[in-house]
């Protein structure tokens, strides 16, 4: 039975009940065939059948194990309803007031409707239209507005009006993106349009076959275009405008799956008991409260970071490092050890062998009460590999890391990376991409919960699809992590829309207040603008001894040149340069730490009303 025929076939989510097949296939960990055995996968390129072998020898390690080290929690995931899932979205995407018009954020749901592309509407009115059905269904009195009361033709609808002047612009520019340059372009992540947009434009352009897993399963090295404003990444914005990246990342991570005829069907959590203090088996949110109360700040649970390090010391060179699994029973023993000794800092780390503390690390990861990828979000990450392209799905991928909960994330980018350094020692301990993908897919997938009776091909096709998926995570990490520019231009465009409203709907006397305060701001905003357009900007450092400077404004000026102009100036010797950022704050954002490779003009235009602060930043 061949299993590459199998992957290609699409899977549900799914818990892994045994390996007996893979032994009927001939593939089985630990057979005994007549034949040569296979050399370890060394290819970045192709899952082959030696690396199937050992994802499924690392099934069995699992299930040998047992992993109950305590029956205090249950997990159970459901299928929400019909009508219940669209309401959910509905209010996760900030737009509860298109079926409750009682909801507190009709005035930044408008703001955010206005912001949208054309297939990111569509995702909103597919879903709205959705519940409208479903609750004429049940005969229950409803608030739902008929869809095209929300997107109305351009001379009266504040969402549309808004779209369609772009939507020539957007294709254009994503045409243009495909069509110059030939090959570089497939390698080309373009972060300034649209995903689902650019989705469009290849399905309408391109007869679009499925994606292949097999021997043209490339992994090409993928690269984004410098923007002279800047990238931005997790960690750069405001919790304020984070909240709005979110809504939005939400809405168009629907509209690219919409765009590609890909259902993804929501589940959630439902919790009944989970363990609330230890280590193992203890949700991520509670782990970090404990380790906060011991050190702030701390974003990846101790433990974790705790068997990372060890591993590490123990030397990345050793041979099958993550694959050979340590002494199960021996394993076990030093699991009770550590939820005793740990947060006492008496626990023996240097007895504790490196092969153990791997197996320690994959059952920290596998005992989680609900899953690193997240409930909601763990069926969208298995559907990723449907996508037509590797770009799309690399796209797909960048809007999930996005979506997931911020303990989740941090946690999953210190695996990755993680990862990543096992990797980088591949010529000795043979442990290439491929093989610390097979090896981990089943320990970040197996969840508790996804359990189903699976057929032969659905097996096999999951076992290659996940480890394909971790293989993309691991390989292309230095990009998830980035927010793409269009969906921060929709961000500033939220904040102006919202700043517009606000004015319009003042009482006169704040009102008058606020012409009052205006009047006091005039003189010193004048002498901003004087010192801008006399080739100078003004730039804040209250936290330091330089509390402020004026710079010399270029056409070549960026960012790390106002830092290294701040330090030549800086009096404190304990002001080092990686701590130090340089922040746009107001006009159309909150607050942004600025790339170092950002040109200082070219944001100018973008957001003229910007001012320019140096702060620390924490690591």
């Amino acid at each position: 039975w061949d299993w590459r025929a199998a992957a290609n076939s699409s899977g549900g989510l799914v818990y892994f009940t045994s390996v007996s097949r893979c032994k009927a296939a001939g593939a089985a960990p630990g057979s005994s065939s007549g034949k040569t055995p296979y050399q370890r996968c060394s290819s970045q390129d192709s899952l082959d059948e030696q690396a199937m072998v050992d994802y499924f020898k690392e099934v069995e390690i699992i299930q040998r194990s047992g992993d109950k080290l305590s029956d205090v929690y249950v997990n159970v995931v459901l299928c929400s309803s019909e009508g219940e899932q669209e309401e959910a979205w509905l209010m996760e995407a900030g737009l509860a007031t298109l079926f409750d018009e009682s909801a507190s954020d009709g005035e930044d749901s408008i703001a955010l409707l206005s912001t949208l592309t054309r297939t990111q509407a569509a995702a909103v009115e597919r879903r709205v239209e959705t519940l409208k059905q479903t609750l004429r269904k049940r005969n229950k009195p409803y608030s739902v507005p008929d869809v095209r009361e929300i997107f109305k033709p351009a001379s009266q609808s504040k969402v549309r009006a808004h779209i369609r002047p772009r939507i020539s612009a957007v294709s254009s520019c994503v045409n243009e993106d495909m069509q110059v340059g030939g090959a570089d372009a497939e390698t080309d992540i373009n972060l300034e349009v649209s995903f689902s947009e650019q989705a469009l434009t290849y399905k309408e352009g391109l007869k679009v076959t499925q994606p292949q897993n097999e021997a043209d399963d490339r992994l090409p090295d993928f690269r984004v275009s410098q923007d002279k404003t800047g990238q931005t990444r997790v960690g750069d914005l405001s919790a304020e405008d984070m909240k709005k990246v979110r809504r939005l990342v939400l809405i168009e991570m629907s509209a690219l799956f919409d765009t590609c005829g890909i259902e993804v069907k929501a589940h959630k959590a439902l919790k009944v008991k989970v363990r609330e203090s230890g280590l193992f088996g203890v949700s991520l949110s509670t782990l970090l409260e404990q380790d906060q109360r011991r050190i702030p700040g701390t974003k990846v649970p101790l433990i974790l970071q705790h068997l990372m390090s060890h591993i590490e010391e123990q030397g990345l060179d050793t041979e099958g490092v993550l694959r050979i699994p340590g002494a199960a029973t021996r394993v076990k023993a030093v699991c009770h050890e550590l939820e005793h000794k740990f947060y006492e800092g008496v626990f023996p780390w240097q007895s504790l062998k490196q092969h153990d503390a791997a197996s320690l690390l994959k059952l920290f990861i596998r005992e989680l009460p609900y899953p690193l990828l997240t409930v909601e979000y763990f069926s969208a990450f298995i559907s990723v590999l449907k996508l037509p392209t590797k770009k799309q799905q690399l796209q797909a991928l960048n809007l999930l890391v996005l979506l997931l909960p911020e303990p989740n994330r941090d946690t999953l980018k210190a695996l990755l990376e993680f990862f990543q350094r096992v990797t980088d020692h591949k010529d000795r301990n043979k442990m290439t991409l491929n093989n610390v993908a097979v090896v981990m897919a089943p320990n970040i997938f197996m969840c508790k919960g996804f359990r189903s009776k699976i057929s032969e091909q659905q097996e096999f096709a999951m076992a290659t699809g996940t480890a394909n998926i971790v293989r993309l995570l691991v390989r292309y990490q230095n990009l998830l992590w980035t927010i793409p520019k269009f969906v921060l231009n929709q961000v500033r465009k939220h904040n102006m829309e919202n700043q517009r409203k606000m004015h319009r709907d003042r009482a006169v006397k704040k009102l008058l207040k606020k012409m009052a305060y205006d009047r006091e701001r005039a003189s010193d905003k004048q002498e901003k603008n004087t010192e801008a357009e006399g080739g100078f900007i003004r730039v804040q450092a209250p936290q330091f001894s330089k509390v402020s400077m004026a710079v010399q404004l270029t056409e070549d000026l960026k960012a790390s040149d106002v830092l290294t102009h701040f330090l030549s100036q800086e009096r404190s010797p304990s002001v080092k340069r990686e701590d130090l950022c340089l922040y746009e704050m107001g006009g159309n954002i909150k607050e942004r730490c600025l790339d170092e490779e950002t040109y200082i003009t070219a944001l100018l235009e973008l957001n003229p009303s910007a001012e320019w602060v140096i702060k620390s930043v924490q690591h």
